[in-house]
């Protein structure tokens, strides 16, 4: 059974705006473009992320569940444990398109659906 969203709200991050991403190998696949922070009833469930444009995935947003991301003070990044053709094929979305997240099961389920296999755990 799916638990209805409440308090859905996107948060800009914009001061880890040129944060290197790194991924699954350790090596940098680019760096963080824009960071909004997804936040369902005051828990963040996505980062969203666009990476402007490295790994020829053009201007578009990449809802990453935040359970598949995390910040690595020695090296000064986030850490992707993903290659580049698991993040070039994953969900991305223009920022009208993320409102699914906020408001519909689909974007939900979509995101978590593709991620699940990577360790991506749902809140719901």
């Amino acid at each position: 059974m799916t638990q209805k969203v409440e308090n859905s709200e996107l948060i800009s991050a914009s001061k880890v705006t040129g944060t290197n991403v790194y991924g699954a190998t350790g090596e940098r696949i680019g760096e963080v473009d824009e960071l909004i922070l997804h936040k369902v009833s005051g828990e963040v469930i996505y980062a969203v992320m666009s990476f402007g444009g490295f790994l020829g995935m053009g201007e578009k947003l990449h809802p990453l569940p935040w359970s598949v991301l995390r910040y690595d003070t020695e090296k000064g990044g986030y850490i992707v444990p993903l290659d580049k053709n698991v993040l070039k094929e994953g969900p991305a979305m223009t920022k009208d398109e993320l409102e699914e997240l906020a408001v519909g099961e689909v974007g939900r389920t979509r995101v978590f659906d593709y991620y699940g296999p990577f360790g991506a755990t749902r809140y719901w």
